[in-house]
């Protein structure tokens, strides 16, 4: 008799255990969700497309990146300008100010210009103190790859979790053609973001 009324009460115990567990994880969730960054940089907005995705995908907070001084609207101005800053090393000045203390996990955006990770992103990375933090990279391009964007990105937070980042195929402005990623294209972009972001466990709860 006392065996049984132990058993009973080992099962009782072990059931609440797992219901506690279970709801410290979904506020873990949660926490995780508000303390998450997507920052991102886009021209012909294919990134921010990609930007807005990934946050219908895991939350957080949702910031476009912006100048001081904007680039000009005309491509072989801008194409100039962006090669100039790259063979100088300089580093355009932002307007926009992040708290990077509210956040753990970084989401970057941003599109392949001149083969390289964008100087207004490069600003970003010098400006804020990323160790300790998630970091996870995505971009567009005009058919040329990616460059040494994602390599960039390490570079720049050494003392940084830098997880596999998400590449694809934007627009292309040189040839005219702006936004890419839109009908069926943006649905298949979805289903193929939603599977990169199930590798890191990343996804928002489905109601």
């Amino acid at each position: 008799m006392k065996f049984a009324v132990y058993t009973l009460c080992l099962f009782i115990c072990l059931g609440l255990a797992d219901l506690e567990e279970e709801r410290f994880s979904q506020i873990g969730n949660c926490q995780s969700s508000e303390r998450t960054l997507i920052i991102y940089l886009s021209r012909t907005n294919n990134t921010k497309v990609l930007a807005e995705i990934i946050h219908q995908k895991v939350g957080g907070d949702l910031v476009a990146l912006e100048l001081e001084n904007p680039y000009p609207d005309d491509y072989d101005a801008i194409v100039k300008q962006v090669a100039h800053e790259n063979e100088t090393g300089f580093l355009p000045p932002l307007k926009t100010k992040v708290d990077m203390t509210r956040y753990n996990t970084i989401f970057l955006g941003f599109p392949t210009w001149d083969m390289q990770l964008p100087p207004p992103m490069k600003s970003f990375l010098h400006e804020n103190n990323l160790t300790g933090k998630t970091v996870i990279a995505f971009n567009t391009h005009g058919g040329y790859g990616l460059g040494n964007s994602f390599e960039k990105v390490k570079e720049l937070c050494p003392n940084s979790n830098v997880l596999k980042g998400f590449s694809m195929k934007g627009g292309s402005e040189r040839d005219g053609i702006y936004l890419a990623i839109k009908g069926d294209r943006k649905n298949d972009t979805k289903r193929q973001v939603e599977k990169w972001l199930g590798e890191f466990k990343l996804l928002k709860n489905k109601p």
